[in-house]
């Protein structure tokens, strides 16, 4: 309603707006104020208004390179005070970035005291540590008081701040950016100055030059923490070419020799960003849960360098092995994110390939160039009018005594002097003719200089070094105006200052040359647990109630052991330490554990459902040690049942994997391992069947099928009951006969079992003679 209103119609704000357009406009505002003045960077200097007002500001305090050091809280104090209305502390915090030369490629404050470390401790507060600007911010800011850029007012109107710094190299890529803003963000890694140079070169050279071929140049990344770039060429080139992408990165590491075949790993650098200590307790994390087998031990023996030690828990562990699973379950691998979403010409947030961003900086450079050049000659035409006031004044020495000396008004009196017509400004040293005695007037500039001159510069020395002054000056200025006049002139003063830049902060450089080096990532496979871990003998002890453990050897099995009170043995067996166990429980799952990990023998271990998320209502029914390649068969206390293949029941997660399908009071009853070509199986009720094990299905889930009927019987309350239920099974092979234990550590063999031989799902007969009243195989 209210945008049909004429303007003088219109309602006063402070009255009444529509909700929408208020939020509209105030939300617009701020984010806009958040991508242009807080979150992005220019692409022309790489800098963010807070870094940029932070390098103004220690420029403006004097604090160069080889100059003092001022308190870090006197500087960030300007900066809030005069250039930068924000919290002192997000001020500190910048500006304490900017010194960390683990963050920083090319660091552009020389900090003193703590600046924080790549443990990720915070730095000192700001009243202890002091800073200064690096030769780097230093260059940053070359030609800063030579008009190179634009001035603005500071936030209040009471001073001035550029709204771009100079730049005499790429420093968005060369030290990166990172930020987020409102719809938008922006993380650019950084890059080394010499290649940077070197790419800025070729495309002074070959405008239109593809962005694949600065590859050669910018292979990728240079992070100051060094590392191993282990991301594909063609990958790379295609994150510069959009401008997204990203790298993996990857620690550097050695193996060192111990001496008797013992060595152990050190790892020198780690990747960008990853903070030390917690990437260290992530490791010890790996190995108390054991997610590592292979992995021993860790340790920091770091100083002023990195130095990770890691111990393998056997010397037969191939190191490469070891380091691959480091990498894919730690941050010793980490993958940099490229977005590089910059402002250009400081207004429009955009995203950019690398050539558009190394386009951006040297087309600002060149916008540098003209301006300084610009501005220098303005100062050689000032410095030639006074050249020639000056001279003038040699020329006719005792005249302008005679009217500084008598006349009133000296100034004027020089000025309206009639020294003759021919005294005009030469443009070039060819054309240019001394003024003869009493020939040209002079200006006001002309005047004052004459009148601010010293009697000692009355020699003859002095009027020889004017003229030569004003020769050299000629000629510069003659040298300057070609230089605005040729394109080709201005990008071959461009490349002769990258050329500079390049050895200034090249390998001769501290810190110049490349540190971050380029490797092909093999390829992590997975490593059987026999691999990993030293195979010893151990005897598994389960008890009755659940708790297991581990004895130390292949122990006498009938030796007697102690366990908890009310408890006692159920399951012990000989294993090795690489071996994985089966657990099948009456839910129909199976759970895995590897025997390295369980607990060892001078205790009474641990109960399993601590172990594996067994359900209390579930009851383990067997242990066994997984064969790979074999087969078991399953079955319910219904009878239903099947094959299952070993391979398929291991379980990859804590919560076990279903096989057998039970529901309805059903319940999982049997799991034995397939040996042979029949099955004999007993019922609760005595009932004995022989079939093929050919007749049941192999499965990888499910209910099975009837492996024996059982009839429906009338119970006490008058209901229908399954008449008994499955008791035991097992497999043999019918050619070698059946065999059963008797107890007491005595076997029954029956060599015919022709009588009993049935198919499946049948009724079956009563057991053979002699077999246990249990009706159990074992």
């Amino acid at each position: 309603m209210s945008d049909l209103l004429d303007d003088d119609e219109r309602p006063s704000p402070d009255i009444s707006e529509p909700l929408r357009r208020a939020i509209g406009e105030r939300y617009l505002t701020y984010a806009l104020s958040t991508i242009m003045h807080r979150a992005l960077p220019d692409a022309r200097d790489g800098l963010k208004p807070v870094h940029r007002r932070i390098l103004y500001a220690m420029r403006e305090l004097k604090l160069s390179a080889t100059g003092g050091f001022r308190k870090s809280a006197k500087i960030s104090g300007d900066v809030m005070g005069n250039y930068h209305p924000h919290g002192d502390a997000a001020i500190y915090d910048a500006m304490a970035r900017l010194a960390q030369d683990f963050n920083v490629r090319y660091p552009l404050v020389d900090g003193q005291g703590n600046f924080g470390n790549i443990d990720g401790d915070n730095p000192a507060a700001s009243r202890y540590t002091e800073a200064r600007m690096t030769i780097v911010a230093e260059a940053m800011l070359d030609g800063l008081n030579e008009n190179a850029v634009d001035f603005r007012e500071n936030y209040d109107g009471t001073l001035s701040e550029p709204v771009v710094l100079p730049a005499t190299f790429p420093n968005l890529l060369a030290n990166g950016s990172s930020g987020i803003a409102v719809g938008m963000a922006t993380n650019i890694p950084p890059h080394n100055i010499a290649e940077l140079c070197d790419a800025c070169l070729h495309m002074i050279k070959t405008p239109d030059v593809r962005d694949d071929t600065l590859l050669n140049y910018v292979p990728g990344p240079d992070f100051p923490t060094g590392g191993v770039i282990v991301e594909p060429r063609d990958s790379i080139a295609q994150a510069y070419r959009t401008g997204r992408g990203s790298f993996r990165l990857r620690a550097k590491w050695e193996v060192e020799d111990l001496g008797r075949g013992q060595w152990q790993i050190v790892v020198t650098e780690i990747p960008y960003q990853v903070q030390k200590s917690k990437l260290i307790e992530k490791i010890a994390e790996l190995i108390q849960t054991k997610k590592v087998p292979i992995l021993a031990d860790i340790r920091d023996e770091s100083a002023d360098d990195i130095r990770v030690v890691l111990e393998p828990r056997s010397k037969n562990v191939d190191p490469e092995v070891l380091m691959g699973l480091m990498f894919r379950n730690s941050d010793l691998e980490v993958r940099f994110s490229l977005n590089m979403n910059v402002l250009i010409d400081g207004v429009t947030p955009k995203v950019c390939s690398m050539k558009e961003v190394l386009r951006a900086f040297l087309d600002h450079r060149r916008d540098v160039l003209i301006r300084r050049s610009e501005h220098r000659m303005e100062k050689i035409d000032h410095r030639l009018e006074v050249l020639e006031g000056l001279i003038v004044a040699f020329l006719n020495l005792d005249r302008v005594i005679d009217i500084i000396r008598y006349d009133d008004d000296p100034k004027a009196a020089l000025m309206r002097e009639a020294w003759g017509r021919d005294f005009v400004r030469a443009t070039s040293e060819a054309d240019y003719q001394p003024p003869a005695p009493g020939e040209g007037e002079l200006s006001e500039v002309q005047a004052e200089a004459i009148l601010n001159m010293r009697l000692r510069s009355l020699r003859r020395l002095e009027e020889m070094a004017l003229r030569n002054e004003q020769s050299e000056l000629l000629a510069e200025r003659e040298a300057l105006a070609d230089l605005l006049d040729s394109e080709e002139l201005q990008w071959a003063k461009i490349s002769e200052q990258l050329r500079e830049t390049k050895q200034k902060f090249g390998k001769d450089y501290e810190g110049g040359a490349r540190r971050t080096v380029f490797a092909e990532a093999g390829v992590v496979e997975d490593v059987p647990l026999e691999a990993m871990i030293d195979k010893e003998p151990i005897t598994v002890v389960c008890s009755q109630m659940g708790w297991i453990r581990a004895m130390s050897g292949h122990i006498d099995l009938t030796r007697e052991l102690k366990f908890k009170d009310g408890d006692g043995p159920r399951f012990i067996f000989h294993a090795e330490t690489t071996d994985r166990l089966l657990v099948f429980a009456t839910n129909g799952r199976f759970y895995t554990v590897s025997a390295a990990n369980l607990p060892g023998g001078r205790g009474m271990g641990e109960p399993l459902r601590l172990m594996v998320d067994l359900p209390n209502e579930a009851e383990i029914i067997d242990i066994m040690i997984h064969k790979p390649g074999g087969k078991l068969l399953v079955a319910s206390t219904e009878g239903n049942g099947f094959v299952v293949p070993e391979d398929d029941v291991i379980a990859q997660t804590r919560n076990g994997k279903q096989v057998l399908n039970v529901k309805d009071g059903s319940k999982a009853k049997i799991c034995v391992p397939v040996q042979g070509d029949h099955v004999a199986v007993i019922s609760e009720n005595g009932k004995f069947l022989i079939f093929p094990l050919a007749e049941l299905p192999e499965m990888g889930r499910g209910k099975g099928v009837r492996i024996q009927k059982y009839n429906m019987a009338r119970g006490r309350q008058g209901t229908l009951e399954l008449d008994g239920g499955l008791s035991d099974l097992t497999t043999f092979t019918l050619t070698e006969g059946l065999k059963w234990e008797m107890g007491g550590g005595k076997t029954r063999h029956e060599p015919d079992v022709s009588e009993w031989l049935g198919k499946r799902a049948g009724v079956g007969k009563r057991p053979p003679y002699g077999f246990p009243k249990s009706y159990k195989f074992r």
